[in-house]
């Protein structure tokens, strides 16, 4: 994922549990926030919102590999590693800065929903075709 998104956190108070690590359910969080800076910055949540589609987790595996603790500076490293017709698979691996250690890794399977169904449907060839070239981009 050599040319992946990259979105920085810093590990705060409010992030630890009574172990004084992160969480296991904040990771979900950033890595939520790393999903939004990259569809923003890659200008996708327009193609979504102007078909009138929302988008949906519809799977999370993550793996816990290093426990991230206060003032720990993350990156989260996010990237398509499938588009299908009508799903996606983002692959994300949020690292210690500067470092090799990897905190967690977690592969997200998401569907566009329209809004007034409230149904899965499938992408159209020019927003197939944008996914796509993120897929390229990423490998």
């Amino acid at each position: 994922m050599a040319k992946s998104h990259q979105t920085h956190i810093r590990v705060r108070g409010y992030h630890l549990d009574l172990f004084l690590h992160v969480n296991n359910a904040r990771y979900l969080e950033f890595l939520e926030e790393a999903r939004w800076s990259y569809f923003e910055d890659e200008a996708l949540t327009p193609l979504f919102w102007q078909r009138g589609y929302g988008m949906a987790v519809v799977n999370i595996n993550i793996n816990y590999r290093h426990g991230a603790v206060f003032d720990d500076d993350l990156v989260i490293h996010t990237g398509f590693s499938l588009v299908r017709q009508r799903s996606a698979v983002l692959k994300q691996v949020i690292t210690l800065k500067n470092t090799d250690t990897v905190v967690a890794d977690a592969e997200i399977v998401f569907v566009a929903v329209d809004k007034n169904s409230n149904k899965a449907v499938g992408f159209d060839d020019e927003l197939k075709e944008r996914l796509n070239s993120l897929l390229e981009k990423t490998a």
